[in-house]
């Protein structure tokens, strides 16, 4: 292994489990802390031996995974511009591991020696880490953890689609054993999740196509990866897959306009030149056979803008439209809203067009995509959030698809159905008051702390974090993000695997980043898995409350944070007040009940919402008379 690794502040955090503020704290206060041996003013960078060195000093060491080891070697063999370069040469190390499993390491530099990339400082030493971490966790798994890390490093530049996302378009595109077809394939996310028997993709950047090849090959796809423009160089022009599933970039000005104008592939329109989503979406139509279907990533604002609306009429009086569905906001990271997935079919000759569509808000809970999307396809009643939608009803003026808009207008409750929301908020207002606790001013509240991190030195507290990425599907519930935030039981799933963390009753769990409406909370119950991106610490509770615990996390993290505004959870910096037991416990039901009083806020001004827009939609269209 290089002797000459270096690390930034951010790795040094991660690899002491601490926020960045405490490097940077860290820096300041001990005389003995490494010195900058590159890197710049702003972004100094450290050697991992003196670093590691300086942990165990100060007893501050956590054991560093081999992946994490082999990541901050490639990062020292090239600059972070070209770091797709070094993420490539391993993922090939690997395949050559992979195809022959007992090679080695010297005979591997031997034969890859002369077609090392230009710029890459690749010896003897490289290649040997490379295969010791393959030995350790194998090919595909030490492939995926750096593959991961670059992702995380570049996030703002690959716009990688959320794989709970992924696995969504694929289950919706019913991939599984078909021939699959991306356009705009990135790194490869959404054709790993795709179990197609055969699968093509190609894309812009030549890195990331290269990776994505690599990527699939390791997980034994039937694959071939093209790089180049897929609307002005289609490497796949003829041919006709089964499912295209495809998330591509937003808002591109500079898309083909001028030289596209005549293309045969505007079967529905000429798109406008603003309006870059509609050229991928009658790409990807004109790249499955009939009856195929298309499951593409949009920009909210492609369901109504007042350009797109000759083209998106075209859609429906053709039947190829078949779905919106909104998602959450962060569904996909090139947009700032929140998307919509369109679903597709290639309309087949002789067979008469439908004459509804889907329409989903899943915006507060992605399940509800595929819920909705099962019972439309097999005719059976919608689940709440969701609408059929008469095509003929959308081809006004306007042709605005915004699913939030016709939901609200076109699926218009009954009046029992009205009168049971009315009494849900009336009863709902009344409970509000009981739930709020009798707070007294006290003056002079200076008080001793200690901080969470002292209290798990002293066996207090044990901190755990969810796995980057879960084993796969399975069958043990697994404690998601949203689950926390909603207050809800778990609702995902995964197979086990080794070293999952469970969470039990009276431990607290939080999202790693909080902010308005993300805040810890204390579990009910015992047995799933923690999943990704979630934080847990768990108490002695003859020593610590839960409620007290989670009321001094939620203020760490911003009670009062403004909305859209979010930080990091740094728990082992959270300071909480030096207070007996029975204190703890008296403190934590007051914590308890505030936490009651804000859902129950929040539930009644989600009801009120959906109460006045009923009321209003019922009295217009003639479905409610005032008494």
């Amino acid at each position: 292994m290089h002797d000459d690794v270096t690390v930034n502040a951010a790795d040094i955090a991660r690899l002491a489990d601490v926020g960045r503020a405490a490097v940077s704290n860290w820096r300041k206060r001990f005389d003995d802390f490494p010195q900058p041996v590159g890197g710049t003013a702003t972004s100094p960078a450290f050697s991992l031996v003196e670093v590691e060195g300086w942990l165990r000093r100060h007893d501050r060491y956590v054991n560093v995974a081999p992946v994490e080891r082999l990541w901050q070697t490639l990062r020292s063999v090239t600059d972070d511009l070209r770091l797709s370069v070094a993420v490539g040469f391993a993922g090939t190390v690997l395949l050559h591991l992979r195809q022959e499993p007992g090679l080695d390491e010297k005979a591997l530099f031997k034969r890859l020696r002369d077609t090392v990339p230009e710029g890459l400082d690749v010896d003897a030493g490289l290649v040997a880490t490379i295969v010791e971490v393959c030995r350790a966790e194998g090919p595909v798994d030490a492939f995926d953890g750096i593959l991961d890390r670059y992702a995380e490093l570049h996030s703002r530049r690959l716009l990688a689609t959320p794989r709970d996302v992924a696995k969504l378009m694929a289950r919706i595109g019913e991939t599984s054993g078909l021939v699959v077809l991306d356009p705009s394939c990135g790194t490869g996310t959404l054709l790993l999740e795709s179990s197609g028997s055969r699968t093509l993709g190609q894309d812009l950047s030549k890195s990331a196509a290269q990776l994505a090849a690599i990527r699939l090959r390791l997980h034994d796809y039937d694959s071939r990866v093209e790089t180049g423009d897929s609307l002005r160089a289609d490497a796949f022009a003829g041919e006709q897959a089964d499912v295209v599933i495809c998330n591509p970039p937003f808002n591109e000005r500079g898309w083909g306009y001028e030289e596209l104008s005549s293309d045969p592939r505007w079967e529905y329109g000429l798109p406008p030149r603003g309006e870059s989503e509609l050229a991928w979406v009658q790409h990807c139509l004109s790249h499955v056979r009939p009856g195929g279907t298309v499951v593409i990533m949009m920009p909210g604002v492609a369901a109504s803008r007042r350009p797109g609306r000759r083209v998106r009429g075209n859609l429906l009086r053709a039947g190829a439209l078949r779905a919106i569905i909104t998602l959450p906001v962060g569904a996909a990271p090139a947009s700032s809203g929140a998307p919509d997935l369109w679903v597709l079919r290639r309309p087949e000759s002789g067979v008469q067009p439908p004459s509804e569509v889907l329409m989903v808000d899943a915006r507060e809970d992605l399940a509800l995509a595929e819920t909705a999307w099962q019972a439309f396809r097999e005719s059976r009643d919608l689940p709440e959030g969701s609408n059929i939608v008469r095509i003929i009803d959308l081809l006004d003026e306007e042709v605005d698809l915004t699913t939030s808009r016709r939901i609200s207008i076109l699926g218009l409750p009954d009046p029992a159905s009205f009168s049971a929301l009315r009494e849900k908020a009336a009863a709902l207002a009344k409970s509000l008051a009981g739930t709020l606790p009798r707070l007294s001013p006290v003056h002079g509240h200076d008080r001793a702390m200690s901080s969470i991190g002292e209290l798990a030195r002293a066996g207090v507290v044990t901190i755990l974090q969810g796995p980057l990425k879960l084993p796969g599907e399975g069958e043990l519930p697994v404690l998601t993000t949203k689950d926390v935030l909603m207050g809800r039981a778990p609702t995902g799933h995964s197979a086990d695997a080794p070293g999952l963390p469970r969470v039990e009753r009276n431990d607290v769990v939080s999202p790693i980043v909080t902010g308005s409406g993300w805040f810890p909370r204390v579990i009910t119950e015992s047995g799933a898995i923690l999943g990704p991106q979630l934080l847990l610490i768990r108490a002695d509770p003859d020593r610590l409350d839960p409620h007290f615990l989670a009321g001094c996390l939620r203020a760490a993290s911003g009670s009062r944070a403004r909305p859209g505004t979010s930080v990091r959870l740094d728990p082992r910096r959270t300071q909480l007040p030096r207070l007996s037991i029975d204190e703890q416990r008296r403190y934590g039901a007051a914590f308890r009940q505030l936490l009651a009083y804000e859902d129950a806020a929040r539930a009644l001004r989600e009801i009120g919402d959906t109460l006045v827009a009923a009321g209003i939609d019922g009295l217009f269209n003639g479905s409610l008379y005032p008494e």
